[in-house]
């Protein structure tokens, strides 16, 4: 721990829990660092205060009600706190900062989530410096920067749309891969990314959790076009090796020592994130794919990701008589020690980033099947550039599964794949000790922020 260093930072996370995650990370790495944090935060998917007992928190009125965080899609709603945050934020920010003096640390600056819109407007009329913290990859970025391009050419497409033409002008996204746009409001999706651009314009500086060797020609290209510094930091979750979870959902502990009695690299580990709905139909293929799969799995089934609440009750007898003794199903995983468990041979991702760099982490290849945003385009990466891991071709069938999953944990393929994987486990593993690339832009960043006057 270093000593304080008598300044103070105020940070402000999007409430969606992997954007919330990076940003409590973010918090514990500067909080060792020497810096005090306080959390202004939305009650809308409120953080845990006492998971955090060396942070000070402030809370904003956002004015969602839990009818409208269950029905809008998720662009709905982030177009909605987008608004509704604003007034509320500068509210806060400026009560922050007339409070300045006395025994409380002067304001180094605010780091705000990437996906406000309106948060270095705010910081630049209250006359404090603001960085924004990105929560994607580097490569997803560089597609928002391009994406009046992409739309000119005709390669965005629409909801629904599977298209596996070849974007031509950025080799190897395939036209699925780009965010689609919803036919009826097209104009969700431009504004989402225009806002996402214009902050990043707007700020003094972009960290962003990835690492120079993963995606180093795609953080040159952000450079270049949008000329303000990066500090790629990831991945950030190695910096708080004993850090708490900042989970929303309990995490089912008991499933470690179901995963102690399987063998080595067996087990097929399933999770499609926090957002992530599947319908029924989509939900008994996946369950009849892993029992044909003849593979021992660990599938996470959260709240709401199916919408009958009570699908698994009336889930096919022989399936349940498959998973006898071979699978096991939790409501929530404590996903980066499952990741790390030597039984733990493949991870069946909706390819977020926070999963992808968390698999990369652990050199565990990966079975994508993105839903949305940036999720086409790390599986693209996933698959054909960094080669580690395959996407699920061949749409959602029991018998495409099932090939799936014995291609990377019984084939020569998957041996493979799973040694490319453990070469960039070791590359992510030395960028965060000292000397390497992600611990020099740590420090970087922290003298950064100590120039600020």
């Amino acid at each position: 721990m270093n000593p304080r260093n008598n300044h103070r930072l105020i940070l402000f996370p999007h409430p969606f829990q992997g954007h919330m995650n990076s940003m409590l990370q973010l918090g514990r790495i500067l909080y060792a660092r020497g810096f005090s944090i306080t959390i202004v935060h939305t009650n809308f998917n409120a953080p845990d205060p006492s998971s955090h007992p060396n942070f000070a928190f402030q809370s904003i009125t956002d004015g969602i009600d839990q009818s409208e965080a269950s029905t809008l899609d998720t662009r709905g709603l982030l177009a909605l706190l987008d608004v509704r945050c604003a007034v509320p934020f500068e509210e806060c920010l400026r009560e922050i900062v007339s409070s300045q003096g006395g025994d409380a640390a002067p304001i180094a600056c605010l780091i705000s989530d990437s996906m406000f819109s309106f948060t270095c407007s705010v910081a630049q009329r209250l006359k404090v410096h603001a960085l924004v913290l990105r929560t994607a990859g580097a490569a997803f970025l560089y597609i928002a920067t391009i994406f009046p391009v992409l739309k000119e050419k005709g390669y965005v497409p629409v909801l629904g749309s599977r298209s596996e033409e070849a974007v031509k002008e950025f080799p190897p996204l395939l036209v699925k891969d780009i965010p689609a746009v919803d036919p009826q409001k097209p104009e969700v999706m431009f504004r989402i990314l225009d806002n996402l651009i214009a902050v990043i314009k707007d700020s003094s500086g972009v960290i962003i959790n990835t690492f120079e060797e993963l995606e180093h020609s795609d953080l040159a290209s952000l450079r270049e076009v949008l000329s303000v510094p990066f500090f790629p930091i990831g991945p950030s979750h190695r910096f708080c090796v004993t850090s708490p979870s900042s989970s929303s959902q309990a995490e089912d502990t008991d499933c470690i020592s179901w995963l102690d009695k399987q063998p080595p690299k067996s087990v097929i580990y399933v999770s499609f994130g926090s957002l992530a709905a599947m319908s029924e139909a989509e939900m008994l293929e996946i369950a009849l794919g892993l029992a044909d799969s003849e593979q021992p799995f660990l599938w996470v089934v959260r709240p709401r990701s199916v919408r009958d609440p009570e699908w698994l009750e009336k889930s096919p007898s022989h399936f349940l008589k498959a998973l006898e003794g071979r699978g096991k199903i939790v409501k929530w995983a404590p996903q980066k020690e499952v990741l790390a468990h030597p039984a733990v041979g493949a991870f069946w991702t909706h390819s977020g980033w926070n999963s992808t760099l968390e698999s990369i982490s652990e050199g565990v290849p990966m079975l994508c099947m993105p839903r949305f945003a940036d999720q086409g385009v790390n599986a693209r990466y996933v698959s054909d550039v960094w080669r580690i891991g395959v996407h699920l071709n061949g749409g959602l069938e029991r018998e495409n599964i099932a090939r799936s999953i014995k291609r990377l944990l019984a084939e020569r393929e998957g041996a493979e794949i799973r040694e490319r994987a453990l070469v960039l486990k070791e590359k992510a593993s030395i960028s965060v000790r000292q000397g390497g690339p992600s611990y020099q832009a740590l420090d970087a960043l922290i003298s950064h922020i100590l120039s600020f006057k």
